[in-house]
């Protein structure tokens, strides 16, 4: 794995030791940027299930100017610190070791909003728009927002759902990459109970 374009272009990323972690290939990363940049003028990136850490060092790497990143994972935590040192992106990225959802809540309470949401979640789990969801409720996406969606090939995600509207879907395989753009729907948004980041 490598970054594919930008600033830290050709660096040499790790991978997550064992086969708990299914990183997104070159080939599919660069497939995905394609649709959703592929370069950015600043803003901010969350990748909630960062794994390798590869997308939101990638979206850096393409002109965003800080992210986010969680996994639950002990191991992918100390692999994003690594490849976040290689590419020299620690000063623009924070990183947590926290569920996705007490993430989000933890998120919330800081007022946090995000450009790009990077969503890769463990196949097993068909929570994707339950995420995105939470997120639209908390008030964690910033007008115009685009969220990425990976996923099993073979699950459905709906088309619309809450202010998401599909702009793009591939299949790669097994692998299925969708595009969500955002927008701010009419009513209040409720901000959920306080909990910290770090678990």
């Amino acid at each position: 794995m490598r970054v594919v374009a930008g600033e830290a272009k050709g660096r040499p990323l790790k991978a997550v030791p064992g086969r708990g972690t299914r990183p997104t290939t070159d080939k599919v990363k660069e497939a995905i940027f394609s649709m959703i940049g592929p370069f950015f003028e600043g803003g901010a990136v969350l990748d909630l299930f960062a794994g390798t850490g590869g997308l939101a060092i990638e979206a850096i790497s393409r002109g965003m100017e800080r992210a986010i990143l969680v996994d639950a994972d002990a191991k992918s935590i100390e692999v994003v610190r690594a490849n976040l040192k290689v590419t020299g992106f620690e000063s623009r990225a924070e990183v947590y070791r926290n569920d996705a959802q007490r993430a989000l809540k933890a998120l919330a309470k800081r007022d946090a909003a995000f450009d790009l949401v990077l969503l890769d979640p463990p196949y097993r789990m068909k929570n994707g728009a339950e995420l995105m969801l939470y997120m639209e409720e908390a008030g964690l996406l910033k007008q115009e927002a685009v969220v990425l969606l990976e996923y099993e090939s073979s699950y459905e995600y709906p088309e619309a759902f809450g202010g998401f509207e599909l702009q793009r879907k591939a299949v790669y395989g097994e692998t299925a990459v969708s595009i969500y753009n955002w927008k701010t729907q009419q009513g209040e948004q409720t901000q959920p109970a306080e909990e910290d980041l770090e678990s």
